[in-house]
């Protein structure tokens, strides 16, 4: 329980929260927007769910190394600021009756810019607040309020759209981002300038952190995996928000619980990641969850407006469960693997690669929903995720049970540890590095 006690960590956790209610609301409630508001179809719906994640694949990589030059803490300020404003727009447009699909896919390219930025700044900046034995109950406490969000944001999104309307329930979001700007304000803590090289070049940085990751056995396993596992849930996600809540007409509060239930699971996985991690090792950790949640998303399919609702229902929930054990060892794995220096460009790579599924997934979700029917597009997910645990499995992270870098064969501890950062204390006794 130290962390709890960590005045700029506590700071950090309540705006990544602020943060993650957003995400999760915005990518069932943008959409239910678009189609409940103006009648969008699967395919533009889908696409619509292609712009809130498209960052990551055209700008993710040059993203790392430009935060790389950067404090993240104002980064991570602006991104927010950017996003909170963005979303305000939706209900004013709506207000004056000028509210469309082109304009929503405006909005979900600048929150998708912003949440780009954040994610890439946040996942660096922990490593600087926190200890290297402090990661993975830092990564864990991250994680479960993911899971929170999982359950609140669209159960809370869903139940706002029906009371207030689908437009003006994206107001609650704008506010939690601009309130989470101030918050990130108080922390007190205070990074160092990056040292300018004199050679820096935005191109040959990149290429660094392409290097780093495709080089790194286990590193490229992660990426690899769950680029897989987000391209096959991306597709799921996309078909069955238009499956429920246009074909099966599910009512937008019951379609938000139906999340809700998932997000359940992501709590049962942060309860139990520190114990797993522990018993059977990060590494063991990382394919196992991933199994959970791939064979578990084979029940999704099987939705429809009776009991199997709730049956998909609690698949989906098993699915949150292994992911999250499989994100929080895998996050530990990488801030400690990847030197400081390089944390930037190395999240920056991986994330291109994870995230960067994301928009392929959903407007191929959108793509074959219409094409095909949403029920056979939620199939194609499913099998996708489920091959997702093949890379990891057949790599070193399969007997990782100690410290990654000493049980990854031909890791170089000296350059793949991060550097020692020296420690201020502050007049209240908190850490500054």
């Amino acid at each position: 329980m130290t962390l709890l006690r960590h005045h700029d960590f506590r700071l950090l956790w309540t705006t990544q929260t602020l943060g993650q209610f957003g995400a999760h609301f915005s990518r069932v409630g943008l959409p239910l927007v678009a189609i409940l508001a103006l009648d969008a179809t699967a395919f533009e719906a889908g696409l619509l769910a292609t712009f809130q994640t498209v960052a990551f694949l055209v700008v993710g990589l040059p993203a790392g190394a430009w935060v790389d030059r950067r404090r993240k803490r104002p980064v991570m300020i602006v991104a927010n600021l950017g996003r909170g404003l963005l979303l305000a727009w939706v209900p004013v447009a709506a207000y004056l009756g000028v509210l469309s699909l082109t304009q929503l896919y405006v909005v979900a390219l600048g929150v998708s810019v912003g949440t780009l930025l954040f994610e890439t700044a946040y996942v660096s900046y922990l490593p600087l607040l926190l200890e290297r034995g402090q990661l993975v109950e830092g990564n864990a406490k991250l994680e479960s309020t993911r899971s929170v969000a999982q359950v609140g944001g669209p159960t809370l999104g869903g139940y706002l759209i029906q009371w207030l309307g689908a437009p003006l329930a994206v107001l609650t979001v704008a506010g939690g981002y601009l309130t989470s700007a101030v918050v990130l304000c108080r922390i007190r803590m205070r990074e160092s300038v990056p040292a300018r090289g004199t050679d820096r070049h935005l191109v040959r940085e990149i290429r660094q952190g392409l290097s780093f990751v495709f080089g790194h056995r286990s590193l490229r396993a992660l990426a690899v995996s769950g680029a897989l596992f987000n391209l096959g849930v991306f597709v799921t996600g996309t078909a069955v928000v238009v499956l429920l809540a246009q074909q099966l007409r599910i009512a937008p509060g019951t379609v938000g619980l139906w999340f809700a239930v998932g997000g359940l699971g992501g709590l049962v996985g942060a309860f139990l990641v520190r114990r797993v991690s522990a018993r059977i090792g990060p590494g063991p950790a990382v394919w196992v969850g991933m199994a959970v949640a791939g064979v578990s998303g084979l029940v999704v399919p099987l939705a429809d407006a009776d009991w199997r609702l709730w049956l998909a229902g609690a698949g989906n929930a098993l699915v949150s469960t292994g992911l999250v054990i499989n994100n929080v060892n895998s996050m530990a794995i990488r801030q400690q693997l990847c030197p400081q220096e390089l944390q930037g460009r190395m999240n920056a790579t991986i994330r291109f690669l994870i995230f960067g599924a994301m928009p392929i997934g959903s407007f191929l979700g959108g793509f074959l929903g219409e094409r095909v029917g949403l029920r056979e597009a939620l199939w194609v997910g499913a099998g996708l995720s489920l091959v997702a645990v093949l890379p990891v499995y057949f790599s070193p992270l399969r007997t990782m049970r100690g410290d990654p870098g000493d049980d990854d064969p031909g890791t170089d501890r000296s350059s793949t540890r991060p550097g020692r950062r020296e420690r201020r204390r502050d007049p209240d006794g908190v850490g500054s590095r």
